[in-house]
């Protein structure tokens, strides 16, 4: 079943803030220290790759990473880098950090990017964390019947990633955290929104050469053999990190 998923996957479906006053001459970086700085925390923007970003936008340090909600390994990170990064680096406006979706599981990870992205900018992390937490439990439901296979192939894109949306529990697991059955449905099946989807993981493999989920940017560049919050920390460090 994976093989169909893979084969299936994609394919045709698809200023600084204002103040009292300016400070033209003012680090990047926030102190620690400081009496009192913006929440940089709550400071978030969608970028126009597709992701979000939280952080001061003239962070010393750009933090990107590409992650799949079906991933692992990205699970592991969201649970233990990155509180860490936000209380620690983002907090302190020393660090940006920005989250992408890449399907890397092909149509599998179609639904749970469509449902997580059908949520306002404030409420996408949220949403992110809470799907990440329970990955484990909807994820283990991992035969689909053979009976259902055959029509599976025949499905359109859009009508294959919201059955199997509907079949790993995804769509009963947006509506309990804030998205109607309606809203859903129609965000599940737009083909408009699968379409840039496939477009953004396109661009991303085209600029990094994405070699699986995660993989992180600093400042531009990948962090090779980088998959965890163990080995991404130095990297932040050796950025300037502190």
């Amino acid at each position: 079943m994976r093989k169909l998923l893979m084969a299936t996957a994609l394919a045709g479906a698809i200023a600084m803030p204002a103040g009292s006053a300016p400070t033209r001459h003012a680090p990047a970086r926030a102190h620690p220290a400081m009496a009192a700085h913006p929440n940089w925390v709550a400071t978030l923007l969608r970028t126009p790759e597709g992701g979000v970003r939280m952080g001061n936008p003239r962070a010393a340090i750009s933090l990107i990473e590409y992650g799949s909600r079906t991933c692992p390994h990205c699970a592991l990170f969201d649970a233990e880098g990155l509180p860490v990064i936000k209380s620690k680096y983002i907090a302190t406006g020393q660090l940006s950090y920005e989250f992408r979706d890449f399907p890397v599981h092909g149509v599998l990870d179609m639904g749970p990017i469509l449902l997580g992205q059908c949520v306002t900018t404030a409420q996408f992390f949220p949403m992110l964390n809470q799907m990440m937490a329970a990955q484990s439990q909807l994820m283990k439901k991992d035969d689909i019947p053979a009976a259902e296979q055959e029509k599976l192939r025949a499905m359109k894109p859009a009508s294959l990633i919201t059955w199997l949306a509907n079949y790993y529990g995804y769509t009963d697991f947006a509506a309990r955290h804030g998205l109607t059955p309606a809203k859903a449905r129609a965000c599940l099946g737009d083909v408009k929104a699968i379409e840039a989807i496939a477009k953004s993981a396109d661009a991303a493999n085209a600029r990094y050469a994405i070699p699986g989920t995660p993989t992180f940017i600093v400042n531009g560049k990948v962090a090779k053999d980088v998959f965890d919050w163990k080995a991404l920390e130095p990297v932040l460090t050796a950025a300037g990190a502190k």
